[in-house]
């Protein structure tokens, strides 16, 4: 079918857009709401979706074996990579926030080395440690210091917790597709996310302002949940290869977004360094793939 690979490119694409919109959107959440509260809050009602898409759709519960698994992987992409975002978000712009983030694809690559064996060449560990540097050389510019703000520090984290998690979930995998290992991930999770978003809930719901609210519910059904659907489809009809290059663009469409949605001035000088990020992380996956 020729039309496939286009399409996968066209779904993964929007999957990128819909991602690249999570800043900005815990930007918001998070200056009315407890950022404890969005990570685990975006979480429970994504669970609860999850549960519904999955009795409909009949789905078969993951093996016992498989759970530890599950839970690990809960961990980074539940609470960690979205807690530490949403901790950043309280004192970091969305389009600084891009540019760290930017070397997730190659930390998520790099994680995968670690994990499975696999002994990528010395010139991937070289692009890894220039794209690094890169980063860090942005924040120390910004910053105007030579120290690492708490924001940047919870970005790293958020990063290396993504990294990992991605990895680990890409085994899951295997035997399942991408969107069902987020589904039951999300459920198994519930019985800790729901009690732990009545605790860090605020004082009074109706005192939030409602573009906080919009912007939680986008992080929950589509961050979390909606996205991976447009994501995995685009990976699977395109091929993963040539899909999984669109997501060059999404800290490009971070950038955008923070300008228009919240504002942020975006200067020439981020422009190039996510350029420069961009690039570094082409090469590097490039690279590895050989």
């Amino acid at each position: 079918m020729p039309h496939r690979p286009v399409l996968g490119l066209a779904l993964g694409f929007v999957g990128v857009v819909l991602f690249g919109a999570t800043l900005p959107m815990t930007r918001l959440a998070v200056a009315s709401l407890d950022p404890w509260f969005v990570t685990f809050g975006r979480a429970s009602a994504a669970g609860l979706v999850s549960v519904v898409v999955l009795l409909a759709l009949g789905c078969k519960p993951p093996p016992r074996v498989e759970w530890g698994r599950y839970g690990i992987v809960a961990l980074c992409l539940i609470t960690g990579f979205p807690g530490f975002m949403a901790l950043a978000m309280v004192t970091t712009e969305a389009s600084h926030g891009a540019i760290v983030m930017g070397i997730l694809p190659l930390a998520t690559a790099a994680a995968s080395a670690l994990v499975t064996g696999e002994r990528p060449s010395p010139a991937f560990w070289l692009m890894g440690l220039i794209g690094a540097a890169i980063v860090v050389a942005f924040t120390l510019r910004q910053s105007g210091g030579l120290s690492l703000s708490i924001g940047d520090l919870f970005l790293l984290a958020a990063v290396a917790a993504a990294g990992l998690g991605y990895t680990l979930s890409a085994v899951l995998t295997g035997t399942r597709p991408g969107w069902e290992v987020v589904s039951w991930m999300l459920v198994m999770a519930l019985p800790a996310t729901l009690p732990l978003t009545y605790l860090t809930g605020p004082a009074s719901y109706g005192a939030v302002p409602m573009t906080a609210w919009l912007a939680f519910a986008y992080l929950a059904l589509v961050s979390q949940y909606i996205g991976f659907f447009f994501w995995n489809a685009g990976l699977a009809l395109g091929g993963i290869a040539r899909v999984s290059q669109v997501q060059l663009l999404q800290t490009f469409v971070t950038l955008a977004i923070a300008a228009w949605l919240l504002g942020e001035p975006i200067g020439a000088e981020t422009l190039a360094f996510a350029g420069v990020v961009a690039l570094v992380v082409l090469v590097g996956t490039r690279i590895r793939s050989r």
